[in-house]
């Protein structure tokens, strides 16, 4: 019994061996993994296990109940003769790993070919070959991963199963008992312990696989995060030969090279002498890429290198997509054609495809910047005319009974509007100009209110420098003349003040007007208006300006009093966001 056991297992490397094999075609490493095959990929895996089994059939021992002698291989039997096998082994994994569908379906097929090697035990094995189906099918799970005790218990039981259907079925009975009692223990030991050594092969392969997978996958992460900087401004020189640079040095290739539809942007790694950026491509393959959209391979012989020497043997190369349409490839070069591997072939593809979705969303943010400067220069656009009206309502009213002052008030204006002209063709400016723009607007009210206007400025010198959205200043300046001032005779102060804060630049226009009522504060700044005596329109703008360019640290904070004044100020403290819009 020892020496059949001894042999078996032996018996059972074979099947290890078959199991390995399997485990390099794609369609058994989706099978492991899917929770569900496809029509065409149950035939498949049914038809794999079959032969699976139909082996495990063939690689038994025949043994002769007669003289209790068994033969090294399997062959047609005679009538007392039986098959001691590991046939189970292969109709277990099916039902583990397949289900129902593979199980059955590679059970009946491997049971008939029993039957047809004839024995008195051929029906009896054939009809345990199909119980051994439905039992290891019964164990299967969706989403969950086999054990490898799971494999042993469902091999053994169902070699259990079959010695049972042997005693049940064969005749004659004393034949049947002589050959359970011959191979009964050593074959549900040898088909349990097959069942796992098969389980635990495919288990360790496709787990350096997945160790593979997940170390590119890595690697993959590591080149997008460091990448995708380079690749804002769309598919240029400096920014291909940057990313060039990153996936040469992270995956170590021979050479990387990107192109763009007509010709070399940057190559990195063998061949650089020769493979010189800006040379239009050569090669009929990368055309071929271009035009197809899909991944080429090629060998020296179809890379048609103008140079001789080139070390460069072999080559993948894929598209790179914007919005669907191609603008270029991505080449991964090889010194050698055994480089061309399904492993180099998913590596590429994952690349370009990154690249191509890093160069989409460097488009979206280039889209969404000039989405933001166009409701920029809208806002800028809405005010000016909003100020315009004011100032010659006010020139207008001094044409007749004061010429000489409205004459230098116009003057005032005409400067006033170069500068205003030149603001909006600007995102942001300095505080010393806004400020100068401030004063030239005051000049007008203080050449006219005299009597009535005194207007202090608090400056602190150090920090005019810092930059700020053009008019942004003079609408609360406007705002606290047209409305804070309003059926005020006299006594009018307003104080502009820039200062340097420890949280930031403290920036306010402050007077001593009528104030603004409480319930429409916090509206003021989120939605103009409607009221007789403005829609409120200069404020909101200004606060989403400052919202756009600088976040809701940078919004207008309002603090007023009734009959006593209002001081409307903002604190620019974000530095990083300030530089952006600089650059």
């Amino acid at each position: 019994m020892f020496e059949l056991l001894i042999t078996l297992v032996e018996r059972v490397g074979i099947i290890v061996t078959i199991a390995f094999v399997l485990t390099r075609f794609r369609f058994f490493r989706k099978m492991f993994y899917q929770d569900q095959l496809n029509r065409q990929q149950n035939l498949t895996a049914i038809m794999f296990f079959a032969f699976f089994g139909i082996v495990g059939t063939y690689t038994g021992l025949n043994v002769n109940t007669d003289s209790l002698q068994f033969n090294r291989w399997a062959t047609d039997l005679m009538t007392e003769e039986a098959i001691a096998n590991s046939r189970v082994i292969g109709i277990v994994i099916a039902g583990l790993l397949g289900g129902p569908k593979v199980g059955i379906g590679a059970a009946v097929i491997a049971g008939a070919h029993r039957f047809t090697l004839g024995g008195f035990t051929a029906i009896a094995c054939g009809v345990a070959t199909m119980i051994a189906g439905v039992i290891a099918s019964l164990f299967y799970k969706k989403n969950k991963r086999i054990k490898l005790r799971t494999a042993f218990f469902v091999g053994a039981i169902a070699e259990a199963v079959q010695m049972l259907v042997i005693l049940a079925l064969a005749r004659p009975v004393e034949q049947a008992w002589a050959l359970v009692n011959l191979i009964g223990i050593p074959m549900i030991l040898a088909n349990g312990i097959g069942a796992v050594l098969v389980l635990l092969i495919m288990k360790s392969v496709l787990r350096e696989e997945e160790k593979a997978g997940a170390e590119q996958a890595q690697k993959t992460l590591k080149i997008a995060d460091q990448t995708l900087a380079h690749l804002r401004n769309g598919l240029h020189i400096g920014g291909a030969e940057a990313v060039c640079r990153i996936i040469h040095k992270e995956l170590n290739t021979s050479a990387v090279s990107i192109t763009n539809k007509t010709a070399i942007l940057a190559h990195i790694g063998l061949g650089h002498d020769h493979h010189h950026r800006e040379n239009p491509i050569q090669t009929k393959i990368t055309s071929e890429t271009i035009e197809s959209g899909k991944i080429q391979m090629a060998t020296s012989e179809s890379i048609h290198c103008t140079n001789e020497d080139c070390p460069l043997e072999a080559v993948m190369i894929a598209p790179l997509k914007e919005r669907g349409e191609i603008i270029g490839t991505l080449k991964f070069y090889f010194q050698s054609e055994n480089d061309l591997t399904n492993v180099n072939m998913e590596l590429i593809t994952g690349l370009s495809s990154m690249i191509s979705h890093q160069l989409e969303i460097g488009q979206a943010e280039r889209v969404y910047h000039l989405a933001k400067e166009a409701e920029i220069k809208a806002l800028q656009a809405q005010i000016h005319p909003h100020f315009l009206f004011n100032t010659l309502n006010t020139i207008v009213s001094l044409v007749r009974l004061h010429p000489v002052k409205a004459r230098k008030m116009l003057i005032s204006l005409s400067h006033f509007i170069r500068q205003n002209l030149s603001a909006t063709t600007q995102k942001i400016t300095t505080l010393e100009q806004e400020l100068k723009q401030v004063q030239a607007y005051l000049s007008l009210y203080e050449e006219r209110f005299k009597d009535r206007l005194t207007v202090r400025y608090e400056i602190d010198e150090e920090v005019l420098s810092e930059m700020i959205p053009p008019l942004t200043l003079q609408p609360i300046v406007e705002n606290a003349m047209m409305h804070g001032f309003k059926d005020k005779d006299s006594d009018c102060v307003l104080e502009v003040i820039i200062k340097k804060q420890q949280n930031g630049v403290y920036i306010g226009v402050k007077d001593n007007g009528k104030g603004i009522e409480k319930k429409i504060v916090d509206q003021i700044r989120r939605t103009p208006i409607d009221s007789g005596s403005g829609s409120g329109l200069a404020l909101y703008n200004v606060n989403r300006r400052l919202n756009i360019l600088f976040g809701e640290e940078a919004l207008l904070q309002v603090e007023t009093n009734k009959g006593k004044g209002t001081n409307i100020y903002f604190v620019l403290s974000d530095k990083e966001e300030e530089e952006q819009w600089i650059s």
